[in-house]
């Protein structure tokens, strides 16, 4: 019942051939010759550090006497969170320009521009502007040395770039949409996420649901293949759009949350988090709220934040625009309405969650709050005012989140007490930190800073 209820798949050849005529192909600088760098004790490979987004750092060194310890301005607007690897930040840009910055000094490793972006102004609704291009946080694969990340093409394609980390020189592209569907209505702005032998590409619409989008995840073989998509059997939208795009549990399962739906009757897996095997071919199971139809009709998204996923607890937990957070039995969630429990938590919450030990940090949009999570129950443990919608990580003993005004907070994960914070200036929407031994780095406007937590 599952697969005849929830599952549209298609299998299209990869390529890696070069970009149309109409595209600049891309143009890479590098400081001579540049090696991977040091091996740190905390790599931070992808969005919340790794696919299974926990957001969880390291707690040594503590926080004490933090400070600015470089800033690192780009070339376009950051809404991607910089990833860490072997003491270099990584940073892409809505100009398709991906940095490698050294950890230590800011200073440019290597840089390549992919491309022009989409002048926002030729598409038919949005909310990235004057030009979107890499929005969805990359992923690498320091092992392989590796770099994946999506680029918004001027010629309206979503292409995915395989880069070295090494020096920045593209060792494939591949253009990731989807058969049938519409480029300039699709949105690469969930996290891309690593995962049984694919790198997973989320898709969803644009600010204002124009067009015939659609729901989609997206399975790219890393070692070569055909490239698998789950496509939300809605007829139109459940955008799978969430900063934090797919998180992958601990037996390969790619959990999904989507958006709202076309359907006021009939479930088409809006409002929803999916549980799919890690090739796409099978719903292995769904959870929808009750009210996932009148969810619907308000535009009230379940799929604003992503799956928080924890294993040792055996649930996974989702809230979205309502507030209300749902608890899961993990690997069989529920079907329509089968939450283990339910508990209203705030006015509404976007973006991406972190997680350690029965503590789950959410950002809603009335502040942060911490939940205490049982296999059987969900409450608030504390509510921190500020910041507002700030995607959670943990490292250096705080909580770290960046405010839309433009400032970095650190709290205190016992009580939610602010115990650091600095204005950055400016964040893009749903922007969030990255962290590793000594440094938290977060994205702020069209720069990256880099704050020592020791000082």
């Amino acid at each position: 019942m599952l697969l005849g209820l929830g599952l549209a798949l298609a299998v299209v050849q990869t390529g890696c051939g070069s970009l149309s005529s109409a595209s600049p192909s891309p143009v890479r600088s590098a400081a001579p010759p540049a090696s991977a760098g040091p091996v740190l004790a905390a790599d931070w490979t992808e969005y919340h550090r790794n696919s299974a987004r926990t957001g969880v750092g390291p707690a040594t060194p503590a926080l004490s006497s933090p400070a600015a310890a470089w800033t690192a301005q780009l070339d376009g607007d950051v809404y991607a969170s910089p990833l860490i690897v072997a003491g270099h930040v990584l940073a892409a840009t809505e100009n398709n320009t991906v940095y490698s910055l050294d950890l230590f000094s800011g200073s440019v490793v290597w840089k390549i521009h992919l491309g022009d972006p989409v002048d926002a102004a030729s598409l038919p609704c949005g909310n990235i502007g004057p030009v979107t291009g890499i929005t969805g946080t990359p992923a690498a694969d320091p092992v392989a040395g590796r770099l994946y990340v999506v680029a918004f093409l001027r010629t309206h394609h979503h292409m995915l770039f395989t880069l070295s980390l090494v020096d920045g020189s593209v060792v494939s592209q591949l253009d990731v949409d989807p058969p049938g569907s519409d480029p300039s209505v699709q949105q690469e702005r969930g996290a891309l996420a690593l995962g049984s032998g694919y790198v997973y590409v989320p898709l969803g619409g644009l600010f204002g649901d124009c067009g015939p989008y659609h729901g989609y995840v997206e399975a790219v073989p890393l070692k070569g293949g055909g490239v698998l998509s789950y496509k939300v059997p809605t007829t139109r939208e459940a955008g799978i759009w969430s900063a934090q795009g797919a998180t992958v549990g601990p037996d390969g399962s790619v959990y999904v949350v989507t958006g709202n739906g076309a359907s006021s009757s009939a479930f088409d897996y809006s409002n929803s988090v999916v549980q799919l095997s890690p090739d796409l071919r099978t719903v292995r199971s769904y959870f929808a709220p009750g009210n996932w139809a009148a969810l619907n009709g308000s535009d009230t998204d379940l799929g604003s934040v992503g799956a928080t996923v924890i294993p040792p607890l055996g649930v996974a937990l989702a809230i979205g625009k309502e507030g209300v957070a749902f608890l899961l039995k993990l690997g069989s969630l529920g079907g329509i309405g089968g939450q283990v429990a339910r508990a209203p938590v705030c006015s509404g919450s976007w973006g991406g969650t972190a997680w350690t030990g029965s503590t789950v940090f959410v950002p809603c949009a009335d502040g942060l709050y911490a939940l205490s999570v049982t296999s059987s129950s969900v409450a608030v443990a504390w509510h921190a005012p500020h910041p507002i919608l700030g995607s959670p990580i943990v490292a250096a003993g705080a909580v770290w989140a960046l405010d839309p005004d433009g400032t970095l907070y650190a709290l205190d994960p016992s009580s939610g007490a602010v115990v650091y914070s600095k204005s950055m200036g400016s964040t893009q929407h749903f922007s969030t930190p990255a962290a590793t031994d000594g440094f938290v780095v977060a994205p702020a406007g069209t720069s990256v800073v880099a704050i020592s937590t020791g000082g």
